[in-house]
């Protein structure tokens, strides 16, 4: 997942970072609230964690003006302000879910893969207003469940159409070996193994003709993304 960090907090943010990337994620981190809601509106993230009491913007002014924007993106709040009027406050401000300081790290991060796969799309569909997925040259066509690229037609495995429709729904941002499992897999676990290496690898090999540029990169330790170069 990528992950924008909303903490003023520089000890408690380098913990969380510590924690996050840990556990094989991509995490940016800013300490000012007007800085984080440029960069959560110039970005995209699979969550963002993000902090009550911040400087120079309050951290439900934030979520109000993300949310104004028809910004979906999953927010945990994470609060010192721990009583239930609060955490009401910010559920009903356009929060996903509240957390109360401190705090123990694998529930954080175990909330935080509830709310991506709570948010991700179902392996296999199409969003209602694109059956056609389009990343620079390659164009995927769910629903005649074809792949082209410059005008060549791509035969894939039915498990290769689910990856690549998968990366190219998510285009732009780093796919986690966790988010392909449950997404493509449907696995719940790790099974330690190079399944998801060996796939990628033929696919890539398929999409990737002589002259052409790589479209599928390897972000070491951490996943895939799909993009032009």
């Amino acid at each position: 997942m990528q992950i924008l960090l909303i903490e003023d907090d520089a000890a408690l943010a380098a913990h969380i970072m510590a924690g996050v990337r840990e556990a094989g994620h991509v995490v940016e981190h800013c300490a000012d609230g007007r800085d984080a809601l440029v960069r959560a509106t110039c970005e995209r993230y699979d969550a963002i964690i993000l902090d009550r009491m911040l400087p120079t913007l309050d951290g439900l002014k934030v979520l109000a003006a993300l949310r104004a924007t028809d910004d979906a993106t999953p927010v945990l709040i994470l609060s010192a302000l721990g009583d239930v009027d609060e955490r009401v406050r910010g559920l009903r401000a356009g929060g996903d879910d509240y957390m109360a300081k401190p705090f123990a790290m694998s529930e954080l991060l175990a909330r935080l893969e509830t709310l991506a796969r709570r948010n991700a799309p179902a392996a296999g569909t199409a969003p209602e207003t694109a059956s056609v997925l389009r990343v620079d040259d390659l164009e995927i066509d769910l629903s005649a469940h074809t792949v082209m690229r410059a005008g060549r037609r791509i035969p894939l495995t039915l498990r290769e159409l689910r990856i690549i429709a998968y990366l190219a729904r998510n285009a732009g941002r780093v796919v986690t070996r966790t988010m392909l499992l449950e997404n493509v897999w449907d696995y719940n676990f790790d099974p330690q193994t190079n399944i998801i290496d060996q796939h990628i690898s033929k696919l890539r090999q398929k999409i990737t003709a002589d002259g052409e540029a790589n479209l599928i990169h390897t972000i070491r330790g951490v996943g895939y993304t799909l993009r032009a170069e």
